[in-house]
């Protein structure tokens, strides 16, 4: 395990609107307010057409190969998520959400695509004095995040 400490700074309770593209709208209103690392909780509905990296095809083997599953209707959602900025100091969210409509449910990443139907509300809490940043791993070929000096 690896960790540091950070601070809370600003809160900033969010509507995002029908079509906005969530990965795109909150990394952009935190390019926008000089936000690079926080916290968030979001809950709403996604449109058909969103699209959630749903695990890898095989969880161990070397090269990890995504897999993605499209919603064909409108679905509730509840999410948690975190930005911290890259190696470039550009804020990058991670979020996962739970994604439902009747009985079925999925859980996934919303980095390929998810689109907002109607509404969703968020809250980001900004986190400061802090020196994590996403570092990319040429193991997984992933962003992972790096809490402090490695």
């Amino acid at each position: 395990m690896k960790y540091t400490e950070a601070k809370f700074g600003r809160v900033f309770v969010i509507r995002l609107e029908d079509g906005d593209i969530v990965h795109d709208a909150i990394e952009g209103l935190a390019v926008e307010n000089n936000v690079s690392a926080g916290a968030l909780v979001i809950l709403g509905g996604a449109d058909k057409g969103s699209r959630f990296v749903v695990g890898p095809e095989d969880g161990r083997s070397e090269v990890i190969t995504p897999m993605t599953k499209l919603i064909e209707n409108v679905n509730e959602v509840a999410g948690v998520g975190t930005i911290f900025p890259d190696e470039n100091n550009k804020p990058v969210l991670h979020m996962h959400m739970a994604c439902g409509r009747e009985d079925e449910t999925i859980t996934g990443c919303v980095r390929t695509g998810v689109k907002v139907w109607h509404i969703m509300e968020a809250v980001l809490f900004e986190l400061t004095d802090v020196s994590a940043i996403r570092k990319f791993d040429s193991v997984t070929g992933f962003a992972l995040l790096s809490p402090g000096a490695d």
